[in-house]
């Protein structure tokens, strides 16, 4: 992703690809989740745990640092900004909760709650395609709109 200075997105298309690593998270959170409780792959539950966590970090930090201060600066946003705040905050705490679960999975430990594990992915999967979505509809039209008038 780009550094721009802070309240101005110099490139948009760094929100989407962000969304766009986010949402394939998404996706193979849900393949696990859609799995359960047999056909869990050990080696694909590493791979998400390994990932999980550091790239919801960098998205969130992406998000909090550059984008929300460019949305904020558009209207007057600091509800919609520290409600998405949240959002991240408990983001971040289900998904450190469910990369030790992968993790543990992922090496050898049996899963000892199938439905316990498929409610906390889809706990943590399905809000963050709602704040996706929302960052989609409302954010991302009024950042390009500044992005366009900067040009």
């Amino acid at each position: 992703m780009s550094d721009p200075s802070p309240g101005v997105l110099r490139a948009p298309a760094d929100l989407k690809r962000a969304h766009a690593r986010m949402l394939a998270l998404c996706h193979m959170l849900e393949d696990i989740a859609d799995g359960l409780p047999a056909r869990v792959d050990p080696f694909r539950c590493l791979a998400v745990a390994a990932n999980l966590v550091p790239v919801l970090q960098q998205c969130h930090r992406f998000e909090e640092e550059i984008v929300f201060p460019a949305f904020a600066s558009l209207q007057d946003a600091d509800r919609i900004v520290a409600r998405l705040k949240l959002e991240h905050l408990e983001d971040d705490c289900a998904a450190a909760d469910l990369s030790e679960l992968l993790l543990a999975h992922g090496h050898g430990r049996p899963i000892d709650n199938p439905e316990a594990l498929g409610y906390m992915l889809r706990a943590l999967f399905e809000p963050m395609r709602r704040h996706i979505a929302f960052e989609r509809d409302h954010i991302l039209p009024g950042i390009l709109g500044r992005h366009q008038a900067l040009g």
